[in-house]
């Protein structure tokens, strides 16, 4: 009796790669006078080599806040950084067969950031005080990431089956500028958390 499996060999497109997810992040070390805590959200697509070993093509966009210090040094009442990034990261499935695995990962790319300082001027069309830009510093650079993560396969049914739950944190690292030549560091180091699904 022949069966046809659901996984790596069946189908069409069932090389093809995809995913999506969101998540958390913070600074590390001394970016926290500089950025603090804040969202992303990440969408990728590329090929299955293997169970075990796949290369994604990524966009992320992380929502930093500023803190208070650093904004009043800028000269605004509120402010935000963000970091677009375009990477490719190989993903290597330390169990590929179980339907609970771990996996690291990591690679690098280019990535945009904006540092942006706003002031509430009135008013919108209701009436409303708005928060406009007043400054804003931008910058494109490489960078490079690397981390680990939690899996769980949600279907196969010989330990094949591609959609997966994950979890998973990186140390990311960006060749930033300083912002000023007194004020900034030369570089960006955060950690996004992100909770997706990969198929």
């Amino acid at each position: 009796m022949n069966r046809t499996k659901s996984g790596a060999d069946g189908g069409r497109f069932s090389h093809l790669a995809f995913e999506a997810g969101g998540g958390f992040n913070g600074p590390i070390g001394n970016d926290s006078q500089y950025i603090t805590w804040g969202g992303n959200f990440i969408v990728g697509g590329g090929l299955h080599f293997s169970q075990a070993f796949s290369v994604l093509g990524e966009f992320q966009f992380i929502d930093d806040k500023l803190p208070g210090a650093f904004v009043a040094s800028g000269g605004g009442q509120g402010g935000n950084a963000h970091i677009i990034s375009l990477t490719v990261d190989p993903v290597f499935d330390l169990f590929p067969k179980k339907t609970n695995s771990l996996y690291v990962t990591g690679g690098g790319g280019f990535y945009h950031k904006s540092t942006n300082f706003t002031v509430q001027q009135c008013c919108d069309f209701y009436g409303y005080p708005v928060n406009v830009t007043a400054n804003s510093f931008t910058s494109n650079q490489a960078g490079v990431n690397l981390g680990m993560g939690y899996s769980r396969r949600l279907g196969g049914m010989y330990g094949d089956g591609k959609m997966k739950l994950f979890a998973e944190a990186r140390y990311t690292w960006i060749n930033t500028p300083p912002i000023t030549e007194t004020n900034g560091l030369g570089r960006t180091e955060l950690i996004p958390v992100t909770f997706g699904m990969r198929w």
